[in-house]
């Protein structure tokens, strides 16, 4: 049997995202997912902001093997030395390799995103929801506590949290979830309250479908995009606060190659030997810099109402 070549096995599949009529349901949510991307592939601010954030995942996940150490071994030595051919970025204060705690403080930046993520998502999109549908006393309840975490800057209430709590990358990670949920639910109950009188929903109340239900299966599905393009956006805000929990010595603790902490322990060389503090800055810039442009690109995909004009 005639082999078939890459070209047109890439060819058959691109067809089969592109049929106008789906054979199934799968198959409709394939296509949605190729179209998004298609769209997606074609803004390069996005796709920088997408190979920035891909970069991160890979520093993360190959580190052991990029790295010549674990980023916390000393070597008095070596301290302080600028950037060469041995020490790409340089050494810090205790002969520390600087790349080597970049590559390994990538996983700790990636705990924190992850973590945090997995806790506001769905805090706010239950409070959001259910605010949203339900209305009445529920929703006065719940966006009065919402506007009071909305009231207090981000930093502020994660410092008060963390001295509650006590210094610790686990607790600050926690402190800044308390902190972060807030927009979260403002966006999913405005979104609530535009779709819970539209027809698919009242025809799922006249089927007997119980509020659970309806929320979980109906409203939350079509709450999701605009939390997530939110939720990206927020990353920056994110990493900065766990940053500046790291640089007040509240967040992850020596010798953890936190990037704020790696600022903090640096800054007095700043004259002299200015890579020691300003390379973990960067760092911070770069995916700061990253998550804002892949949010930007998401909305343009998720949200159809952004490209109106």
């Amino acid at each position: 049997m005639p082999q078939l070549s890459t070209k047109n096995i890439f060819s058959k599949y691109r067809y089969w995202l592109t049929i106008a009529t789906p054979q199934s349901v799968w198959h409709a949510r394939f296509q949605r997912v190729y179209i998004a991307w298609l769209s997606f592939s074609k803004n390069p601010i996005a796709m920088t902001g997408l190979y920035i954030i891909l970069s991160l995942l890979i520093l993360a996940m190959f580190a052991p093997l990029i790295t010549s150490g674990d980023g916390t071994s000393q070597e008095l030595q070596n301290r302080l030395l600028a950037p060469s051919a041995n020490h790409w970025l340089g050494t810090d204060e205790l002969g520390r390799d600087i790349f080597d705690r970049i590559v390994w403080g990538s996983q700790i930046t990636l705990y924190i995103v992850i973590l945090v993520a997995i806790i506001v998502l769905p805090i706010g999109l239950l409070i959001g929801t259910v605010a949203g549908y339900i209305g009445g006393w529920v929703d006065t309840i719940l966006m009065r506590v919402t506007d009071i975490f909305l009231a207090f800057p981000r930093l502020i209430l994660a410092l008060a949290f963390v001295a509650a709590l006590g210094p610790g990358l686990d607790n600050a990670v926690l402190a800044i979830a308390l902190t972060a949920w807030s927009p979260f639910a403002r966006i999913a109950r405005a979104e609530t309250l535009t779709i819970r009188n539209s027809e698919h929903i009242l025809a799922a109340r006249v089927q007997g479908a119980s509020t659970t239900r309806i929320l979980l299966h109906h409203i939350t599905p079509l709450c999701l995009s605009s939390v997530i393009v939110r939720l990206t956006l927020d990353m920056a805000g994110i990493i900065l606060t766990a940053a500046a929990l790291g640089f007040l010595g509240l967040g992850a603790q020596p010798p953890m190659p936190e990037w704020g902490a790696m600022i903090s322990s640096g800054r007095q060389y700043l004259l002299d030997q200015w890579w020691v503090p300003t390379i973990p800055g960067i760092a911070i810039l770069i995916v700061s810099m990253g998550f804002n442009l892949l949010g930007d690109g998401l909305r343009d995909v998720l949200d159809p109402r952004s490209g109106e004009g």
